[in-house]
């Protein structure tokens, strides 16, 4: 019998390793908008949206001055962030082009609209927004049926607020 996780779990928060909190600060609390909420000296930042404890924590506590983990390596494949709708994922797409940050890539998934990037310290980094789950996709015997489709940037930042 596998064990299931009670339903309304929820990912609260998480703990990246950086090499500079600067440079981290810069993309995440400047580009990305997250509020910092908590600073322990110049070694970690706690960051949140809304003005919760924290979602994204950025520490140097084994990594300060650290390099790119090497590709072929385990680790945290990406960090997602998920907005409340069409409107603010495309208002973090418009910070990000207006900072000139780089994307990786971009999906319509069907069941959400992702954007992929990285973090100044190659953590990967995915903005997304669900659909709501009447306008997911399904094969015919009621099945969710995801897919992966190129993202209209443009059409997604006309609905920018």
């Amino acid at each position: 019998m596998t064990a299931a996780i009670h339903p309304a779990t929820r990912i609260g928060h998480v703990h990246l390793k950086v090499a500079n909190l600067d440079r981290a600060l810069g993309f995440w609390r400047d580009v990305i908008g997250l509020g910092e909420q908590q600073r322990l000296g110049d070694r970690a930042v706690f960051l949140s949206a809304g003005g919760y404890h924290h979602h994204i924590a950025l520490n140097t506590w084994e990594s300060l001055d650290g390099a790119w983990p090497p590709p072929g390596t385990t680790g945290l494949f990406h960090v997602a962030l998920l907005y409340p709708d069409r409107a603010a994922l495309a208002d973090a797409l418009k910070r990000l082009l207006d900072a000139g940050w780089p994307l990786e890539g971009a999906s319509d998934h069907g069941v959400s609209e992702a954007i992929y990037l990285r973090d100044p310290d190659g953590n990967g980094v995915e903005l997304y927004r669900d659909r709501v789950e009447a306008e997911w996709p399904r094969d015919a015997a009621g099945n969710l049926a995801m897919v992966t489709r190129r993202l209209d940037l443009e059409q997604l930042l006309a609905a920018a607020a």
